[in-house]
């Protein structure tokens, strides 16, 4: 795992292709070593109802939740936390400079008693040579 999830006010769509933005967040995680491959999911959700700031519905918004889990050590987390708050920066950064977009992001830990898992993928993934 990580398993990102964006969810983004729905009046962003026309500026920012997401499912571009799903693909560079999913590059730059698999550079990141703290980050098994097989285990990273990136999707993005949009708001269809919200309210910011002054109520202007021209305001727009991206916030990515971070999920994985626990035993990293913090300043593990903080740099991989870093590294891709900074590719979606640079993505939208073209779409900040016209619109009003409030951008954040979280990262939290993953309790695995409270947390099953099933799946395949590793099986599927080739040789990595």
């Amino acid at each position: 795992m990580p398993h990102f999830q964006i969810e983004y006010s729905a009046n962003l769509e026309e500026v920012i292709d997401m499912g571009a933005l799903c693909e560079a967040i999913r590059a730059e995680a698999a550079l990141i070593e703290a980050f098994p491959m097989a285990g990273i999911r990136v999707r993005a959700t949009p708001a269809r109802h919200y309210a910011i700031a002054d109520g202007n519905p021209a305001h727009g918004f991206i916030d990515m939740s971070v999920r994985l889990r626990a035993g990293r050590a913090l300043g593990v987390k903080e740099r991989a936390i870093q590294r891709v708050f900074l590719v979606v920066r640079k993505f939208v950064e073209p779409a900040m400079a016209t619109h009003s977009i409030a951008l954040s992001a979280e990262m939290r830990d993953i309790d695995a008693a409270l947390s099953p898992k099933l799946g395949n993928i590793r099986d599927h993934l080739g040789d990595p040579a």
